[in-house]
């Protein structure tokens, strides 16, 4: 069986530490690099941000929409990037979203995570909110892969909270997915690992008490669920506050930048990368 996703997750950490950059190639960003709005851009972007990250982070995480609004040909431009990133020892998260049931969410793990795959990377992100279950027969797949979901728990999008504040029998939504979550990892777990190889999405930004979450701050179960943590930077999270947002959780936290450190350009993202991880040490240590 090949290594888990956790600890492949906590080689990252300890090489390069927690910060995660997205390649999130907005039209005006395009435009402020001097880059073409079309895939050409967007694989020029990517490469260029890419290249930026290769030993400073451990982790990066392309936003699928970006490429997938041109089509074929801005696939076959992540394809590209995918492919590169992969000769590297960087973790790369697809956020794409997907979620299904049956036979069409095996199809989307085909897609990204199967052996097949053309857009190869170690974890997706998923929504759960066909059912927890629905992400069940994904999961088996992953496991014997050693491969990685980030299930959609606490999202930092307004619209997101009446549903994940909703209760079932007084557990929120977002609480309740967080908890699965956890039984799933210290099942599916090796037997060194830390970190599971399934994690939940919660926003930097948000109030983890108004959702439920405040035992993320407090808990600390024998293998802990990963947090893939957007929100900081350009959102309003500040880097520094890390271990104040998240308490206890914060080492398991992946602090996700885009905007923050994309907008320094082509010339000024490697210094912009390395200001941002002295921010986050900085904030892991005061905890």
């Amino acid at each position: 069986m090949p290594n888990t996703f956790g600890s492949k997750l906590e080689t990252a950490f300890s090489n390069y530490g927690q910060l995660c950059v997205g390649i999130d190639p907005h039209e005006e960003l395009l435009l402020d690099w001097g880059l073409p709005v079309s895939a050409h851009g967007v694989r020029e972007f990517g490469l260029k941000v890419l290249e930026a990250s290769v030993g400073r982070v451990g982790i990066i995480k392309p936003q699928v929409s970006f490429f997938e609004r041109f089509g074929s040909k801005g696939f076959a431009a992540l394809e590209e990037i995918a492919q590169q990133a992969a000769k590297t020892d960087l973790v790369v998260i697809m956020d794409a979203k997907r979620g299904d049931i049956g036979t069409t969410m095996s199809a989307y793990y085909e897609a990204w995570l199967g052996k097949q795959s053309t857009l190869p990377c170690a974890a997706l992100t998923v929504s759960p909110y066909l059912g927890f279950d629905s992400l069940s027969e994904v999961m088996a797949s992953a496991v014997e892969r050693g491969k990685g979901l980030f299930v959609l728990s606490a999202t930092s999008n307004p619209e997101g909270a009446s549903l994940q504040k909703a209760t079932n029998a007084g557990t929120t939504v977002a609480a309740e997915i967080f908890g699965r979550l956890n039984e799933v990892n210290q099942i599916t777990a090796g037997p060194n690992d830390r970190l599971g190889s399934f994690g939940a999405v919660v926003g930097a930004t948000l109030n983890l008490l108004g959702f439920g979450l405040g035992a993320i701050q407090t808990a600390t179960p024998q293998v802990k669920t990963p947090i893939l943590a957007p929100g900081f930077g350009a959102q309003g999270a500040e880097l520094g506050d890390i271990s104040r947002l998240f308490g206890e959780g914060a080492d398991s936290v992946i602090a996700s930048v885009s905007r923050s450190v994309l907008q320094a350009g082509p010339a000024g993202l490697h210094l912009a990368i390395d200001v941002a991880k002295r921010e986050l040490q900085d904030g892991l240590m005061a905890g």
